[in-house]
């Protein structure tokens, strides 16, 4: 064989012919590979090669399919980490009792809010991370009656203290469910006043995630239509002027918010200390691996002048309250019937549209009306939302219809001074004024009893312990100074 040292004397075209009539050597690709191989093509491509793939493989199409998205899921979870910042757990245990502490102070440092809704805003942040242990997922609503409140600095607040947070605005509700089935993220849903009101789907898929047993929707997916459950359980904290539809504020912990006065003044949250949400974030990650399974375990007493949905919402938070000791389970239940008696006070447009229907029989001492009398009536308030509840417009008789039909009440043809006309009679009225116009007021709850000291009145001065906070990354605060003077709700003044 003649060796040559120099240049390759083959010319292209000889080197080409060489390649062209090589035998071709076949690497069979294993099963395992191939569905690797399919996961990780773009949607479009997947779909002009599946039939054909599934064909070689002796497979069906829909098994295929199957396997692949089971495959594409392993790769999504693999890939969280390049979505979401890691939360590198605290090396240490965590006082739980200081470290709310410090939670609720930071609140306060940076949004102008009373001190319910800075504990608030504390105890929901840390459910965030023992979600997983829990029974029932309340919402955050952040409120305001108006813009330049600090609703969306206290939706980026929380986002920086709670795991994997995601910013979903004007968010579709097949979104929603496929990104909480993917990711199962903490979802801020900002500006939920411009999309939320007509959008019943949306309502419905954040409703159903309320309780572990019950979040889920089933759509059907692919070229078969195949029914698959989809999951909607997940923490969602929910930004919006004024209040949301009914039942989403039935499932949720209200924060509300107010604008500032010229002389108060908070910190901007660009310019917070550098580390000062990363370590708290990090404390909270430790207490969700100390305390996850005290808190799955725990059932904490519950204020029994809160109504059952209440209670709902906010045992998980309770539980945590307990977890921490010290002021916290007393701070917590007074919180729970502060935001609650606040609630309270601001019936659901269904609510008050039975009680305005009552005022409008004992004011006629009728026991029956015409349907266009009792809107006539309805709406010569000024202040009441009838008068413009139809776009500008007074309410109509089909809208009336509607949201009575919710209590199982329709208007009936009947004699009315001699004229046949549809209306209604008081009788029909009479369940639903039972039920839903009559409950417990909260001025009837007990006074809590201080966990640090006997049972006190209204003369009494009792000092809580204060703790002041040593962090480096927090500023020195007296937190939780307690003055514990009871109104006529029975609320114990706490002040932070």
């Amino acid at each position: 064989m003649q060796c040559f040292a120099g240049r390759n004397t083959m010319s292209h075209e000889d080197i080409k012919a060489v390649i062209d009539t090589a035998p071709v050597v076949s690497v069979k690709e294993d099963i395992t590979t191939t569905i690797t191989r399919l996961s990780m093509l773009p949607p479009l491509e997947y779909e002009r090669v599946r039939d054909s793939e599934a064909e070689r493989l002796g497979v069906r199409v829909a098994a295929l399919d199957k396997e692949v998205l089971a495959n594409r899921k392993s790769l999504q979870q693999d890939d969280d980490a390049m979505m979401f910042s890691v939360v590198p757990v605290w090396p240490e245990p965590v006082d739980l009792e200081i470290l709310l502490d410090e939670v609720a102070t930071t609140v306060q440092r940076f949004i102008i809010c009373e001190k319910e809704t800075a504990i608030a805003t504390a105890l929901w942040c840390a459910f965030t991370w023992v979600i997983d242990d829990v029974q029932v997922a309340p919402l955050a609503v952040i409120t305001a009656p108006e813009k330049r409140c600090g609703k969306s600095q206290l939706l980026n607040l929380i986002g920086k203290l709670v795991p994997k947070p995601l910013v979903a605005s004007n968010i579709s509700p097949s979104a929603t469910f496929r990104v909480i089935e993917a990711y199962r993220p903490t979802l801020l849903i900002d500006e939920a006043d411009t999309f939320f009101k007509d959008n019943e789907e949306l309502r419905g898929v954040i409703n159903s995630g309320h309780t572990r047993q019950s979040a889920y929707v089933i759509r059907s997916v692919g070229d078969d239509h195949e029914p698959k459950q989809f999951s909607t359980w997940g923490a969602k904290a929910i930004s919006g002027i004024g209040t949301l539809a009914d039942t989403i504020m039935d499932r949720a912990i209200i924060l509300t918010l107010r604008r500032k006065l010229p002389h108060e003044a908070v910190k901007r949250l660009r310019h917070a200390e550098a580390g000062t949400f990363e370590v708290l974030a990090s404390k909270l990650a430790r207490f969700a691996q100390d305390y996850g399974d005290t808190v799955a375990r725990s059932r904490p007493p519950l204020p029994e002048a809160l109504n059952d949905r209440a209670q709902d919402n906010w045992e998980p938070l309770l539980a945590i309250a307990d977890c921490a000791g010290g002021k916290w389970p007393e701070l917590a239940r007074n919180t729970a019937l502060t935001l609650s008696s606040a609630e309270h006070e601001s019936p659901s447009l269904s609510a008050e549209l039975l009680s305005d229907i009552k005022k409008v029989f004992e004011y006629k001492l009728t026991d029956r009306i015409s349907t266009t009398e009792l809107i006539t009536a309805l709406c010569k308030d000024e202040e009441k939302p009838w008068a413009t509840y139809n776009r500008g417009k007074q309410l109509s008789s089909r809208q009336l219809s509607k949201q009575l039909s919710e209590y199982g009440i329709a208007s009936k043809s009947m004699r009315i001074e001699g004229v046949v006309s549809r209306g209604f009679e008081l009788q029909q009225f009479s369940d639903a004024f039972a039920r839903y116009l009559t409950s417990t007021p909260l001025e009837s709850a007990t006074l809590l009893q201080s966990s640090f000291s006997e049972p006190y009145t209204v003369a009494d001065n009792v000092q809580c312990n204060i703790y002041k906070n040593e962090s480096s990354t927090l500023e020195a605060a007296e937190i939780l100074n307690c003055n514990n003077v009871a109104d006529k709700s029975g609320v114990v003044e706490v002040r932070i």
